[in-house]
């Protein structure tokens, strides 16, 4: 099970950085709107010193640290939901994401061309939710056409229920709101699902900050999970080995972004160890129950679950092994209504 983090912004804004700083990939990061055309993708290796304890302790022969994809995503333009600067393109590739890094440029620089030709981080993030908004109003209506005539049946209670929830998202889009700031519950966003809309999706704000005391005062007005990184610093940062990072005291800062996404998306992270051949660390969503932890693990583990042996890393960092948390009787057997906890080891039995 793989998530997927869209990189977004206006152009010459760092995104192209950002990505490169996270994946180490060589990507365009030419000074000029629309370097990046079709989305790099890469895979970027969560960090989890929790996976480290355990490995200490297992000392297996492979380790196997879970994963989060990101999708560095061209930059868009006003009226990029007409089509403007390729938008079309672009918007759809942030359909397929889980979620939306939104990278802004909070410092000035004259040899960097600002599309808009000022800075200003309210504005950009502005034009950007805007067409974002515009594209959602667009599928919007167009579902709104079918979804109206069904609703006119009578007994046709979804329909009705569904273009209840679509009216209260049409005046909130209006309003100039994310689908994602109103307060809809699960099933309403269950009952939208299937629209894919892109301001359902949850956002972290990047500001590419060189820390000037006038930047840092303009990120405390900012939305909700806004992170400031100098993001040509975290891309040198990148490039140097763990020894030279501890050697300059140095330490990266990129890891917040990571661990951002995972808190967004609201995932964790359980563990397996395989007989200590193996330590893995996997990704699954908050509530998941256990068979479903093993069909993430193996298909056939969701289909053939019996039980599973659990037991908290904390604890096993404790006793040291898992033998002695056994004889300590703290390897618990959970069945099928268990719900994984982040942190956990487990070990199916099927």
């Amino acid at each position: 099970m793989s998530f997927s983090i869209g990189i977004i912004g206006l152009p010459n804004v760092g995104k192209s950085t950002l990505f490169k700083a996270l994946t180490e990939q060589e990507v365009d990061i030419s000074n000029y709107p629309f370097c990046t055309i079709d989305p790099n993708v890469g895979v970027v290796q969560v960090p989890d010193e929790r996976l480290d304890k355990i490995v200490e302790i297992v000392k297996p022969q492979k380790v196997t640290p879970t994963i989060i994809e990101f999708v560095d995503i061209a930059g868009l333009v006003k009226g990029a939901h007409k089509g403007e600067g390729l938008g079309n393109q672009f918007l759809a590739h942030i359909r397929e994401v889980n979620a939306i890094a939104h990278v802004v440029r909070s410092f000035e620089a004259a040899d960097i061309k600002h599309v808009e030709d000022s800075l200003d981080v309210e504005r950009d993030i502005g034009i950007v939710n805007t067409e974002l908004i515009m594209k959602d109003l667009e599928t919007l209506e167009k579902h709104l056409e079918k979804l109206g005539k069904e609703a006119r049946d009578a007994t046709n209670k979804d329909a009705q229920k569904e273009l209840e929830i679509i009216l209260k998202i049409k005046k909130s889009l209006n309003e100039g709101k994310l689908i994602s700031q109103i307060n809809l519950d699960h099933g309403e966003i269950e009952a939208v699902k299937h629209l894919n809309f892109l301001t359902i999706k949850p956002i972290i704000y990047v500001v590419n900050s060189r820390g000037t005391d006038k930047e840092l005062e303009l990120i405390k007005v900012l939305p909700e999970n806004t992170i400031p990184l100098d993001l040509k610093l975290e891309l040198e940062l990148s490039e140097l080995s763990p020894e030279e990072l501890k050697e300059l005291k140095l330490s990266p800062r990129i890891d917040v972004l990571i661990k951002t996404c995972y808190r967004i998306l609201d995932l964790i992270t359980f563990y397996t160890i395989k007989g200590g051949e193996e330590a893995r660390a996997w990704t699954a969503k908050q509530g998941t129950l256990a068979p479903r932890a093993g069909g993430i693990v193996h298909t056939d583990f969701e289909q053939k679950f019996i039980r599973t042996e659990v037991i908290n890393y904390k604890d096993l960092t404790e006793y040291g092994s898992w033998h002695n948390a056994k004889a300590k009787g703290h390897i618990r057997t959970e069945g099928k209504t268990y719900i994984v906890k982040d942190g956990d080891i487990l070990e199916f039995k099927i």
